[in-house]
């Protein structure tokens, strides 16, 4: 893999922080280094002592004098060693990415903690999109990153898909105007990069197979470009066994993939971490050494402490526990959905994740529906229109979330909904 190739200018013209690099020495210092290079502030001032948190099986994880002194000040902008360490293996106890053991230069798998993973894309898409850069998608798309991507003024492709995700055929046909060896040739302008959300899409709970990936990771290989596998919502798939990811098809090297404790631990922590190839990776904290700094040191050893804790086995059980619930809620929706809007709207049932995407029947554009008519009856949903490429045009469909609404709250919603419908045609 050519990497330098991907990256834009601002990204190979970043240079480590000298400061920075002081704080990876520290971490790894006896303590009998005398160090006067960081402007850390002196934890003694800090007014917080300790801290205890309770877990849901009534354990504890307590910060005494020392942690908290850890936890209050800054840290290595990878991420605390022992959350990184924790992280190697579960990505390989889940996934086995075939790049674990090359070199470094050659697609070593790598990770990084990011301020969610949002924090992370957002500064992979700055790392890898120039101007007029071609940039491979699929509507329906997450707002978070299609409004990332759209002010750096590539020229965004979007690949059709349903509800198993991305069409390979479909994906073919675009990459028939170029030939493989084009890739080689600055001049010809081949995509860069596809970006997709594999599992429990936002907003349409669709999943794409195994089967789809494997042909699309081969086309990737083909016409050399990479994939951004943002996944936020693997760990609430609804079926066993998990489809598997292209991380652990990526013989190359041109996976970055985007994982993230929200929807699993807390989402106010702000902790994700990006796996890819090392010298993808490695641009990412650059990054970071000049943006945030680093993740939140407390959110870090909170989450790397509770990890330790429970071990993988008790983390998945959590994993388990959290996707158990949020499959009832899909079952709840999903019935109170068949009991108002049949005959008015149609839908598929998600696969994974949050959300269920609802086309209405006979409203070419729900926007009005959504944003005032529903919200004078105080019912609140996304209008579909911002999920596309073009927010302008006629829109006939609208994204309800199911994670924390009652299944008395969603069939109240879909009764003043299903009114308001009936009105409107």
């Amino acid at each position: 893999m050519n990497y330098s190739r991907f990256l834009t200018a601002t990204s190979i013209a970043r240079k480590p922080s000298p400061i920075r690099a002081t704080a990876d020495i520290m971490v790894k210092a006896p303590k009998s280094l005398i160090s006067l290079a960081p402007g850390s502030p002196n934890p003694n001032m800090f007014p917080f002592k300790t801290a205890t948190f309770t877990v849901e099986n009534g354990n504890t994880i307590h910060f005494e004098k020392d942690t908290i002194k850890r936890a209050l000040q800054y840290s290595p902008s990878y991420g605390i060693p022992e959350l990184l360490s924790w992280l190697k293996q579960l990505q390989i106890k889940l996934h086995n990415p075939p790049t674990v053991h090359y070199p470094p230069t050659q697609g070593q798998m790598d990770i990084c903690i990011t301020s969610g993973c949002q924090d992370g894309l957002c500064k992979v898409f700055e790392m890898l999109i120039n101007p007029g850069d071609i940039i491979l998608i699929n509507e329906p798309l997450y707002p978070g990153a299609l409004y990332a991507i759209k002010p750096l003024s590539s020229n965004i492709i979007n690949v059709p898909s349903d509800e198993y995700g991305i069409i390979p055929e479909a994906l073919k046909k675009i990459l028939s105007q170029w030939k493989p060896e084009d890739s080689k040739d600055p001049t010809k302008n081949t995509p860069k990069l596809l970006y997709t959300i594999p599992n429990g899409n936002n907003p349409t709970g669709y999943s794409m197979t195994g089967d789809r990936k494997k042909e699309i990771y081969e086309l990737a290989r083909k016409y050399d470009f990479l994939i951004i596998e943002d996944d936020p919502y693997y760990f609430l798939q609804f079926n066993k066994p998990w489809v598997p990811t292209f991380l652990s098809m990526d013989v190359d090297g041109r996976v970055i993939r985007a994982d993230t404790f929200s929807k699993i631990l807390s989402s106010g922590l702000r902790v994700g971490f990006m796996t890819g190839p090392k010298s993808l990776i490695e641009r990412i904290v650059l990054h970071t050494q000049v943006s945030s700094l680093h993740a939140c040191t407390l959110s870090q050893l909170m989450i790397s402490q509770l990890l330790y804790q429970w071990g993988q086995d008790g983390f998945l059980a959590h994993v388990d526990r959290v996707t158990d619930f949020y499959r009832d809620q899909r079952n709840a929706i999903l019935a109170a959905a068949d009991k108002w809007l049949s005959g008015l709207a149609e839908w598929h049932a998600p696969k994974a994740g949050l959300f269920l995407w609802i086309k209405v029947k006979g409203i070419s554009n729900t926007q009005l529906l959504i944003e005032e008519k529903a919200i004078e009856k105080e019912v609140l949903f996304v209008p579909g229109n911002g999920f596309f490429i073009d927010s302008s045009a006629p829109n006939p469909f609208f994204r309800a979330a199911f994670s924390v609404v009652t299944p008395e709250q969603m069939n109240l919603a879909f009764q003043r909904l299903a009114q308001l419908i009936k009105e409107s045609l």
